[in-house]
């Protein structure tokens, strides 16, 4: 019964029924009463619940009829998680085989798979919440409890080599240096398809675990934020209140630092940085002056909120106080970025939502890419993120494996490399020690070595699709090779079809023995 994982839909009393179960399972968890410091644990989300009731299902002998199956179907998905967590795949499949063998059940329609494992969830469900059942269900071993907290491995399964060998990424051993990941393809490569797959991976293997990895993605494109892919959404385990529609209403949280008992020169560093950011954004030809006189007006606009996060109407009239009298009423070039931005009402005043503790996707598709607006979301996002890490314990770790916590996706990244972005390198490097993975993508592997930072010599894992054209300066670094083995790895990106992509073979490299590369062929999943 292969695939009984995909494409699952919900019944329709299957919310309100783990509801039910979620409220008595927090009666046995919980304490009656609490000190001040402490409060409830409500377990969050319904995977696990359903799984519960699946295995608890699936224990009962007694025999099926065609009138378990009597039921009304939602248009929810049930997440594939449900099957794929612990490799319970197989041996959940099978036992639901052995369990409806006298039925004559179509295993290739996704409805009738999805009434057989919404009935086990169902029969489950019931078992549980008879008498002490339940509590006598939640007695686990030390050993399989101290398995539960360990620390996942974030081995993604991103497709598979030549003869159907499966390819892995290893993100949080001790082996691997980093987290970084970098994707270049043409458009028709399929890079949408592998950025769906990484988060996919990502999610499904850690949002069980004490140890869930969270996302922001920038969706340029819009294609994960579109109402017509909304089906896209359960891959990585969140629904629509994961979209970020800047157009629609502010990002809800200020994208400016908070100095309340910070140091003086911590806002004067901070103004001269978020200054010459603001330009580089629109690019605009000022003088000294004027550059000298915004980082000033920034640090007057601090001292007036004192310390507490500002925001662009209050840089505005900063900037104008400090102009001569008579160009107050002018709009110069900094004005008229600032006034853009402010016009844009592109953030809130206040955080309203943990930019870490949950996954994001914004949508970014009604901003001209390579214009100041859209330029300015992911710079100041991108700067919240570096504010948030800053503030984080240094990743958990055990004697194999590192805690990933979260991790950034800027697909048409180009447009965020070409000028000074100091916030994306200190990602980078903040990354390295709290848990944090960034994946850029764009179209070419040219822009990832820009003037400002060698993007591709600081990533783990560089991955190139088919290419319009490609330096061979990059190759050369990338691969150190030259002649004949040069030519070779740009015939091999030259040949790749859409979802294929090479990567660095880096046990070759290191012995000097066989193709530097490998050649992959990503699974399919949107």
């Amino acid at each position: 019964m292969a695939a009984i994982e995909t494409g699952l839909r919900q019944a329709e009393a299957l919310n309100s029924k783990m509801n039910d179960l979620r409220e008595r399972l927090e009666k046995y968890i919980n304490l009656k009463h609490y000190t001040d410091n402490h409060k409830n644990v409500t377990p969050k989300g319904n995977a696990k619940l359903m799984r519960m009731c699946l295995i608890a299902g699936l224990s009962d002998t007694e025999k099926r009829t065609k009138d378990d199956l009597n039921m009304q179907m939602s248009s929810n998905s049930i997440h594939p998680t449900l099957f794929t967590v612990h490799n319970l795949n197989g041996i959940l499949a099978s036992l639901i085989k052995l369990r409806y063998h006298n039925l004559d059940i179509n295993w290739e329609d996704n409805i009738s798979k999805s009434k057989v494992v919404n009935a086990e969830i169902f029969r489950g469900f019931d078992i549980l919440m008879k008498g002490n059942t339940l509590h006598d269900w939640l007695k686990v071993s030390t050993a399989a409890s101290i398995k539960a907290g360990q620390i996942p491995f974030l081995n993604l399964n991103i497709g598979s080599y030549d003869g159907d060998i499966n390819a892995y990424l290893d993100m949080n051993s001790k082996n691997v240096t980093n987290t970084q990941i970098l994707v270049a393809g043409t458009t028709g490569s399929g890079k949408s398809n592998l950025l769906a797959v990484l988060m996919n991976e990502m999610r499904s293997l850690s949002v069980e675990s004490n140890y869930p990895v969270n996302f922001l993605f920038f969706d340029y494109k819009g294609e994960f934020s579109d109402m017509a892919n909304n089906d896209w959404l359960r891959h990585f385990e969140v629904d629509r209140s994961a979209i970020l529609d800047p157009m629609v209403d502010p990002l809800p949280f200020t994208p400016f630092k908070n100095f309340v008992g910070k140091t003086q020169n911590e806002i004067n560093l901070y103004s001269t940085e978020l200054a010459n950011a603001l330009l580089s954004i629109d690019r605009a030809t000022i003088s000294a002056n004027m550059s000298e006189r915004l980082s000033s007006a920034i640090i007057n606009a601090y001292k007036d909120t004192k310390g507490k996060p500002i925001n662009f109407t209050q840089i505005i009239e900063s900037y104008t106080e400090l102009q001569p009298e008579k160009d107050r009423e002018k709009t110069d070039s900094v004005k008229a970025v600032l006034s853009q931005l402010e016009r844009s009402n592109l953030f809130s005043n206040e955080d309203r939502i943990d930019l870490i503790g949950n996954s994001f996707i914004v949508k970014m598709d009604k901003f001209p890419n390579d214009g100041p607006i859209g330029k300015a979301i992911v710079y100041f996002i991108v700067s919240k993120l570096n504010a948030i890490y800053e503030n984080l314990p240094v990743q958990a770790n055990d004697k194999e494996k590192v805690e990933l916590r979260h991790f950034t996706i800027i697909d048409e990244a180009h447009y965020m490399l070409g000028f000074d972005n100091k916030p994306l390198r200190d990602l980078i490097a903040v990354g390295r020690n709290k848990g944090m993975s960034i994946i850029l993508a764009t179209q070419n592997m040219d822009a990832y070595k820009s003037k400002f930072f060698d993007f591709y010599a600081n990533a783990q894992y560089p991955l190139i699709m088919k290419q319009q054209s490609i330096n061979d300066s990059v190759l050369k670094d990338m691969y150190g090779v030259s002649g004949s083995e040069l030519v070779e790895i740009k015939q091999a990106i030259a040949g790749l079809q859409k979802g294929e992509l090479i990567i660095k073979n880096n046990d070759a490299i290191l012995m000097g023995l066989g193709k530097k590369y490998k050649k992959i062929k990503v699974r399919h999943l949107i």
